[in-house]
């Protein structure tokens, strides 16, 4: 299968015949959700399994949380280990020889400081031990290539971060996806049936050539979406450039639209979602920030330290349950905290059938959220 297309998790799948390719047999299974999808199928998707009577039945999504006092190597490699165990392992999401994206958080680069008695990689962007963790464990699963993804926003933010030292560790490749490399032009690949606001994305063909596409996103607050996880991360995936409404924009302004209203950039992130579906979500919580996702001007965003990783392989569900270890109701509908200035994307997210964010729906494995929460200030 592409990258760009659906895993269908439906344990009762028939199998793929000897002759068809892996790739051309999944295809198939797309399009026949993406069908679905354009019958107007408005409720909760869950993968299904057969019961005692042969009868499928909805199975829970499964989120596991682990705890982590810090960045030390061991303990998150370790920690991540335990929780993909948790959840069944990697069989599902990659097999031996597979191409695999992972989409890191380096928002901003560093046209932002971190607060003194921190740093960036502690506060708002994602920790390259954790990306590391998760890049040894695919190649323990049989990926072939890796590629590390990130529109960056500078030259020098993969090797300042640190992310040149773990590309190198783990034979990945960088990608910034705000350039064609190594192709030769961008990929138009289309949202599916029914799209909120974009039919179709531009996107570098890493992303449709891969086989399993990742997300390891960092656990924060966002101004204009509420909070930030493994959905709102792929905002990062298309080229800045295409998507300012002002050459000296230097942000997405066109995803957020020209009032920053409430109903444009949750729309959008549903799209991304749809265009580029998570096959992995995973939470970097340890330590991160609150009250906004980089460090402003106004001084109300503050490091925190929550001590939480999380992983799932619904993206809806994970961002749940991380919403919810904030101490928000992740079904929370505007103007609500955490969603203060736009609509809940989980919502929409949940309307359209891509998982649920009803916390009853969803299996927690490791320690529960109570145990866990880590009250936020909103942004």
């Amino acid at each position: 299968m592409t990258g760009r297309q659906h895993r269908l998790e439906h344990a009762h799948v028939p199998m793929a015949p000897p002759a068809a390719s892996r790739r051309t047999f999944l295809k198939g299974l797309a399009g026949a959700a993406a069908g679905l999808a354009a019958a107007g199928c408005g409720a909760t998707w869950l993968p299904t399994v057969m019961n005692g009577s042969g009868t499928p039945t909805p199975a829970m999504p499964k989120v596991a949380i682990a705890q982590a006092t810090g960045y030390d190597r061991s303990l998150i490699q370790a920690r991540t280990r335990e929780m993909l165990d948790s959840l069944g392992g990697l069989r599902d999401v990659i097999r031996a020889g597979d191409k695999v994206a992972i989409k890191t958080n380096l928002t901003g680069g560093l046209y932002f400081q971190p607060r003194p008695g921190s740093t960036a990689i502690e506060s708002y962007l994602t920790h390259p031990e954790v990306v590391r963790a998760v890049g040894e464990l695919l190649r323990d699963a049989g990926a072939r290539e890796i590629f590390i993804v990130e529109a960056v926003y500078d030259k020098q933010s993969y090797d300042v971060f640190g992310y040149e030292d773990v590309a190198r560790d783990l034979g990945a490749t960088l990608v910034d996806l705000n350039r064609p490399d190594p192709y030769g032009d961008f990929a138009i690949t289309p949202v599916g049936a029914n799209p909120f606001v974009y039919e179709k994305f531009t996107f570098n063909h890493t992303l449709e050539d891969v086989d399993a596409f990742i997300s390891v996103a960092k656990m924060k607050c966002h101004a204009n979406a509420g909070v930030t996880h493994s959905m709102k991360n792929l905002v990062g995936l298309v080229p800045a450039a295409m998507y300012a409404l002002s050459p000296d924009h230097w942000w997405r302004s066109a995803l957020h639209g020209a009032d920053s209203g409430r109903a444009r950039l949750p729309r959008v992130i549903v799209d991304l979602n749809r265009a580029r579906p998570i096959q992995l979500a995973v939470i970097d919580g340890v330590m991160t920030g609150e009250a906004g996702e980089v460090p402003r001007d106004n001084n109300s965003f503050k490091p925190v330290q929550p001590g939480v990783l999380l992983a799932g392989k619904n993206a809806v569900s994970t961002d749940a349950v991380a919403t919810a270890v904030m101490g928000f109701d992740p079904t929370a509908d505007y103007p609500n905290p955490p969603f203060l200035r736009g609509d809940n994307h989980l919502n929409l997210a949940h309307s359209v059938g891509l998982g649920t964010n009803r916390l009853e729906e969803i299996q927690v494995v490791g320690p529960a959220i109570q145990d866990v929460r880590y009250p936020f200030r909103p942004a």
